[in-house]
């Protein structure tokens, strides 16, 4: 006999008190502390329990009594389903004051740690359209809103381009306009999704389209990166016919690239990736440095806080010239390159060997002889005497 599922309670006219992680907020109702997404500070709310352990549970806001004078609307439609930018609902200024909180109570509160003077946060100049990198996922399993559900619409195109949906690794939640990344992506992705909708290609479940990955960079190159699985020649020209239209469409792409992934995982790092047009990588710019980034490279991916973010670490090190420096998780070597003007030598170490040489080229490409990049274990490189 099955067991009955129990009732979890509902609990009504909660006050939100606080931000917590990944995106959460919280309140307290007695002892019990209770985590809720797409709420903020001053929020009053009903509560439907969703998971409760003895100190602590999860829930989700049901109903709303007040609204907190904090909280701002939220620009992008799909917000509160793809399961990014949870934070839409709280301006950036307060978003930065309840991080900054939240590491100073880790540290302080938490472990016991005593700070110095914590310095404040340097936020991000955009907060719209500033990642240079996106991936999107094909899938013949489009993720249906509750609305849609409720509608009870009947979909002929179950296919779609887009997110996975937080806890459904096999559900895709079809984007319409993304707000991370330059409008180029959108104009992209929409793009390909209609062709592919017009020549019924077929969306990833066990074959063909799987993936597609986007880069953008200050220099204004672009790169595209299609991912098929391929098990047959007729589906090889298939998606030779795809990057014929990107290509066609697009010219401003500058890097159109190809992978054919017949794997379970979407990771590309064991395989070839075939150049259809232009070159195999763009460039990224920072203060008057070249950084080579190919499909594999890692690159952070808020180029302009990067640099913000690099200054900063510098600074905080205090080279004198004199020093040896280790860049470990070099990835294309930017942090390495970035500070060997004011070090004797740098070593840069990453288990990804493209992105090594990638980093070697752009050492020779800003005329930079005093870093050394390794690909391999990091253990046995850091025992080496440089």
């Amino acid at each position: 006999m099955a067991r009955k599922k129990k009732e979890l309670p509902l609990l009504e006219k909660v006050t939100i008190t606080d931000v917590a992680a990944e995106g959460k907020a919280l309140a307290k109702v007695n002892d019990l502390v209770v985590f809720v997404p797409y709420v903020v500070p001053g929020d009053v709310v009903d509560l439907q329990i969703k998971r409760k352990k003895n100190h602590y549970a999860e829930a989700v806001a049901v109903n709303f009594h007040e609204y907190s004078p904090k909280r701002a609307v939220p620009f992008c439609q799909h917000y509160g389903v793809c399961g990014g930018c949870k934070w839409q609902c709280l301006p950036y200024d307060e978003q930065i004051k309840y991080k900054q909180k939240q590491v100073t109570d880790n540290l302080v509160r938490i472990g016991k740690v005593e700070l110095p003077e914590i310095s404040p946060i340097l936020g991000s100049a955009k907060t719209e359209f500033y990642r240079n990198k996106l991936e999107f996922t094909f899938s013949d399993k489009r993720w249906l809103t509750e609305e849609e559900v409720k509608a009870d619409v009947k979909y002929n195109q179950m296919n779609a381009v887009g997110f996975h949906i937080p806890g459904a690794f096999d559900k895709v939640l079809a984007i319409e306009k993304c707000w991370l990344q330059d409008d180029i992506s959108n104009q992209i992705r929409n793009a390909v999704r209609d062709y592919a909708y017009e020549h019924n290609y077929s969306f990833f479940n066990l074959r063909t389209l799987r993936n597609l990955m986007i880069r953008t960079s200050s220099t204004g190159e672009l790169m595209v990166l299609l991912q098929c699985k391929i098990t047959e020649e007729s589906e090889m020209e298939q998606m030779k016919q795809l990057l014929a239209f990107i290509a066609d469409k697009f010219p401003q792409i500058t890097s159109l690239l190809y992978v054919v992934n017949n794997k379970c995982n979407d990771t590309i790092n064991d395989l070839d990736v075939v150049v259809f047009k232009g070159n195999d990588h763009i460039f990224e710019e920072m203060e008057g440095l070249r950084f080579k980034i190919g499909p594999k490279s890692f690159y952070q991916t808020n180029s302009e806080q990067a640099y913000t973010l690099y200054k900063v670490a510098r600074n905080f090190a205090g080279l004198t010239g004199n020093e040896l420096v280790y860049d470990l998780y070099t990835g294309t070597g930017t942090i390495a390159n970035f500070v060997s003007r004011q070090a004797k030598k740098v070593i840069g170490i990453e288990y990804v060997p493209e992105a090594i040489e990638d980093a070697k080229v752009n050492s020779e490409i800003n005329h930079i002889t005093n870093t050394l990049f390794y690909a391999g274990d990091m253990k046995d490189i850091l025992t080496q005497e440089f």
